[in-house]
């Protein structure tokens, strides 16, 4: 499979840049090993792009487009399209995901 192009959403943006500055605060070398991991990770969707799971909360419900990259604590949602994919979100794990989408859908 040829590498495909990797976009992220203003909101997956929004998502790390908050949890990076979130971090800063008390431990700037964390954040900054933390930012360069998540990056790093999500570039290498361009060559594994099926690599995560399908996101089970979404499964569930019979919604299977999604998959998500696990770098602990959070959680990378995507969805892998063509030759893109798309990083919607990065979540904190240790929070309820259906309520997130659920708010961040009623709310758009």
């Amino acid at each position: 499979m040829l590498p495909v192009s990797v976009y992220w959403s203003k909101t997956a943006e929004s998502d790390l840049l908050a949890i990076i500055r979130y971090i800063n605060n008390n431990r700037p070398q964390t954040a900054k090993k933390i930012l360069a991991l998540i990056k790093e990770k999500t570039a290498d969707l361009a060559l594994f792009p099926e690599r995560g799971r399908i996101v089970p909360e979404l499964s569930a419900h019979g919604v299977t487009l999604y998959r998500e990259l696990i770098i602990a604590p959070w959680r990378v949602i995507y969805r892998f399209s063509g030759n893109s994919v798309f990083v919607l979100a990065v979540l904190d794990s240790r929070r309820n995901v259906e309520d997130i989408l659920l708010s961040r859908l009623i709310s758009a």
